[in-house]
């Protein structure tokens, strides 16, 4: 039996909506965490950092990133991105998946088919 699949992301999301209709669909056992009711810890958000490049996992299309200052959209250290995006937890790309040790962002089927079905 796989473990359950970790997915982060905000249910009213059009692309979240998906991801988790298409689990639905092939029963995966799932845990879903709200980004908007769910603070995320440092210690998490690192992690994610640490495995996906800050450019995948940060939605510069979103309403979110547009509203943000010029100095916020600028930082580099680590740990200033951390906190930004404990705060506008909706900068991220979602959903962001976690199975068998990988996080991974977005909802590519090709990916999702050939990591969760195999």
């Amino acid at each position: 039996m796989n473990p359950k699949l970790q997915v982060y992301g905000i249910k009213n999301c059009d692309t979240v909506k998906k991801a988790l209709a298409w689990i639905s669909q092939r029963q995966l056992e799932t845990e879903f965490h709200d980004l908007k009711k769910e603070e995320l810890s440092k210690g998490l958000v690192a992690e994610w950092l640490s495995q996906i490049e800050s450019g995948k996992l940060i939605n510069r299309r979103s309403t979110t990133w547009r509203n943000l200052s010029d100095s916020q959209k600028t930082l580099t250290e680590t740990s200033d991105l951390i906190q930004l995006i404990i705060e506008q937890p909706t900068l991220l790309k979602r959903p962001v998946l976690f199975h068998q040790g990988v996080w991974s962002v977005g909802f590519d089927l090709q990916d999702w088919q050939s990591r969760l079905i195999a």
